[in-house]
């Protein structure tokens, strides 16, 4: 795997994840992304501020925000973006996704192509 970090995020997405983190997280916390098995549709969307890098982990800062991803989530979601959709009835985070063959009504998770 290159050392280019897998995923984008919007201008939006940027701003509401740093006030995330200023209200939710301590000196030194990070934004963890990834992927885990579940959801509706095989493997659902992982946001989680952390504290503690793993060993692996691959890292880069969007500005002053530290986003670090797993290697094995990483190939799940190179090339995908971060968006803030900010509409007023699912309002919220999301991905968009071009590894992804189908995702689910709400967009917390998705299946892979060829899996």
């Amino acid at each position: 795997m290159s050392d280019v970090f897998p995923v984008e995020i919007s201008p939006e997405a940027l701003a509401q994840l740093q006030r995330l983190l200023v209200r939710k997280g301590d000196a030194g916390s990070f934004l963890r992304i990834g992927v885990k098995g579940g959801g509706c549709s095989g493997f659902e969307y992982m946001f989680k501020i952390e504290n503690d890098p793993r060993e692996g982990d691959l890292v880069t800062h969007f500005g002053d925000l530290k986003v670090v991803c797993d290697p094995k989530s990483a190939t799940f979601l190179t090339g995908a973006k971060i968006i803030w959709t900010g509409n007023l009835m699912s309002g919220g985070f999301g991905f968009e996704n071009p590894n992804a063959a189908r995702s689910c009504g709400c967009g917390t998770s998705f299946t892979p192509k060829d899996f």
